[in-house]
């Protein structure tokens, strides 16, 4: 998932409507410098049925956890669709932004392939963009958040205008929707996005 500006509220009511079984891994992008995505998880695991914490290199991707971009590193994706980690990156912002959904996507469409699904919410720029490209070349699927429901129309208009979007979908069925696009485990290994 990727945010920017008024992706905090956005990400609050999404995880929130996630179930504590959802079968895949969630991580998240927000453009924020540190340490405000500390307090972010904070927030997001009051009101989440999912254990949320700030991802931290190194550890293993696991299905029904959230993970959460820290401020000034990007997040990638490492590993095998069997056995992805976390990886943080200090490279250069890309966008203007670090971290940088675009980063995390194009990491994560090699790893899960089909079972990738990538979300982008709220915010302006063009983050997200060429990492949405990247996810559907690897057969993944690619949400964004309608213009009625965002507080700024750009970062999901950008990528629905390039005709990346699955669905342009209302923030207040946005976790309906995702969980509907959820592929059975047996189609992508025991992990996904």
């Amino acid at each position: 998932m990727a945010a920017s500006t008024g992706g905090p509220r956005a990400l609050e009511r999404l995880v929130s409507g996630l179930p504590a079984a959802v079968p895949v891994p969630v991580l998240i992008v927000q453009h924020m410098p540190p340490p405000f995505p500390q307090l972010l998880a904070e927030r997001l695991a009051r009101t989440a049925r999912l254990p949320v914490a700030v991802a931290r290199d190194g550890e293993r991707v696991v299905a029904g956890r959230v993970y959460v971009s820290p401020g000034g590193r990007h997040l990638a994706v490492g590993g095998t669709s069997s056995a992805p980690v976390v990886v943080l990156d200090d490279g250069p912002p890309e966008n203007s932004c670090r971290p940088a959904a675009d980063v995390l996507f194009r990491t994560a469409a090699p790893v899960w392939g089909p079972g990738l699904l990538a979300v982008v919410l709220t915010g302006m720029g063009r983050d997200g963009v060429s990492g949405c490209a990247q996810v559907r070349r690897y057969g993944g699927t690619v949400l964004v958040q309608d213009e009625a429901s965002s507080v700024i129309w750009g970062m999901p208009r950008l990528v629905a205008e390039a005709g990346l979007a699955d669905g342009v979908v209302s923030l207040d069925v946005m976790a309906t929707q995702i969980l509907a696009r959820l592929r059975p485990a047996g189609h992508r290994g025991d992990t996904g996005d």
